[in-house]
């Protein structure tokens, strides 16, 4: 017998025994790996800090027509595109919206806005508690966010709204107050609902939108706040989106001081292109986005597709969310998609 047959000779007490064997079959097994984080923990663990040097989070967003604006149906919809496309969070479109206001046609008349309550917004709500139901314990939920002005875009057109407030933004004003305070209690509801926080837009000031930047200083900017404020103070995860999707900025200086956690805008200035990291370095935050929604991501080849991606990567900052500037097209393939999110997935910023 050998001191090694010596050293490994079980005790013969019958539950010293059994502890003895078991301990040598935890000594023989393979070390078992901890589990794989889920989209929610991952993301979380993102915005901590804690990236993973071999993987990017990416997103995209779409709107996905009048048979899914709001309720169950929205939910499922939603619900089947985040799986389809393996993005890292579920980002819930907003779609109900003001409907046009005909009687808006002096600065006066804004004072004459409706405000809307709880049931207006309730549709959308059921979306939001369905998603929080069967995917909360899975990934983030954000929900999207039209600032007070963009509302007002919608209850009028983009025209009268810029012509009034240059006439008289102290009339605008108290039809921007009623939609912030309409906007708040949406906000509210949604965030009892269970949501993690909110896609955050804004627009107003693209380059060129009003004779004065004073405009947006002092009657848009305002607005934008209160809601966004509280979201991002009741939140851990919120992502400020600097919209371009109706014109082009000359600068990002007046959203500079925004809240929110993430920041979410277009590279391309007028005359110059941004890279993401510079964007991350300007906002004092970390950034998502870097593709363009016309560009390669829409009409390029598998090829190109990764080729830009890699490109990219290269400029992002080390807390990077690969995404496009805005919305992509409603009609683009889920499964390209779900091709660039997957060769993000793969690849560390």
């Amino acid at each position: 017998m050998t001191p090694f047959d010596i050293q490994l000779k079980p005790p013969q007490d019958p539950m010293n025994r059994r502890t003895f064997l078991s301990s040598l079959a935890l000594a023989a097994a393979p070390a078992m790996a901890a589990p794989a984080p889920n989209k929610r923990e991952r993301m979380l663990q993102w915005l901590a800090g804690r990236t993973d040097p071999n993987y990017t989070p990416a997103a995209f967003f779409l709107h996905f027509g009048p048979r899914y604006k709001n309720g169950l149906a929205a939910a499922q919809r939603h619900l089947e595109f985040f799986r389809a496309t393996d993005m890292d969070f579920v980002k819930i479109q907003f779609e109900q919206a003001y409907e046009p206001q005909e009687f808006l046609k002096t600065p006066a008349d804004w004072s004459k806005l409706a405000l809307r309550k709880i049931d207006f917004y309730e549709p959308l709500i059921v979306t939001v508690r369905e998603l929080v139901k069967q995917t909360k314990k899975d990934a983030l939920i954000l929900m999207t966010l039209y600032s007070p002005y963009m509302c007002a875009g919608q209850c009028a057109p983009s025209a009268t709204l810029k012509r009034h407030l240059e006439e008289n933004p102290e009339a605008v004003k108290k039809g921007l107050d009623i939609l912030t305070e309409s906007q708040m209690i949406f906000v509210k509801a949604a965030i009892q609902a269970g949501v993690d926080g909110f896609y955050m837009s804004t627009q107003g000031s693209e380059a060129k939108t009003f004779s004065t930047p004073k405009v947006f200083a002092n009657y848009i900017k305002p607005h934008d706040l209160v809601a966004m404020k509280h979201a991002s103070a009741a939140c851990p995860f919120n992502i400020l989106h600097v919209c371009d999707y109706h014109a082009p900025y000359a600068d990002y200086s007046a959203t500079l001081d925004y809240p929110g956690q993430v920041v979410n805008s277009n590279t391309k200035l007028i005359g110059r292109e941004l890279e993401p990291r510079e964007i991350a370095k300007m906002f004092k935050r970390p950034y998502m986005g870097g593709l363009d929604r016309h560009g390669v991501l829409a009409t390029g080849a598998p090829t190109q597709v990764e080729a830009e991606i890699k490109r990219v990567l290269k400029t992002a900052p080390k807390q990077f969310i690969l995404g496009a500037d805005c919305t992509v097209a409603a009609e683009l393939d889920w499964k390209r998609l779900r091709h660039v999110i997957q060769t993000a997935h793969g690849i560390g910023s």
